[in-house]
């Protein structure tokens, strides 16, 4: 085999080691770090989009509390995030609106709108 070609080969491997295996390995480990920092009253999201808070643990399952009357078991592989009271965003004070939006829409729409009804009707 030409040493050049093996040298290519070497670098392509290297290259997808760096690119797909490496971050990979990584997401893992964070991913498996979050899930066993779980805590009872922590807010979390499911992979499937449901919120909830943590209400107890059994073997590889998790309460969660959805509404105060439902109570679900989740895998815990099945959790994709933790909520952070800090990362949520804060809603809009009614004061920061502009005054502008109290303008009625209609006066800006064009008047050539309803030519074009009128031209299909008319007979010639």
């Amino acid at each position: 085999m030409n040493p050049s070609a093996l040298l290519l080969i070497i670098v392509a491997f290297g290259f997808l080691y760096f690119v797909l295996v490496r971050p990979q390995k990584r997401r893992q480990t964070e991913q498996q770090r979050m899930l066993s920092s779980l805590q009872e009253g922590d807010e979390i999201v499911t992979a499937g989009g449901i919120y909830g808070e943590i209400s107890g643990f059994q073997e590889d399952d998790v309460l969660v509390r959805i509404t105060p009357e439902i109570e679900v078991r989740v895998a815990r592989r099945a959790i994709g995030g933790v909520i952070h009271r800090a990362d949520e965003p804060e809603e809009p004070e009614e004061a920061e609106e502009p005054e502008e939006a109290d303008e009625p829409e209609a006066a800006e729409e064009p008047e050539d709108s309803h030519d074009s009804h009128d031209s299909e009707h008319t007979e010639p």
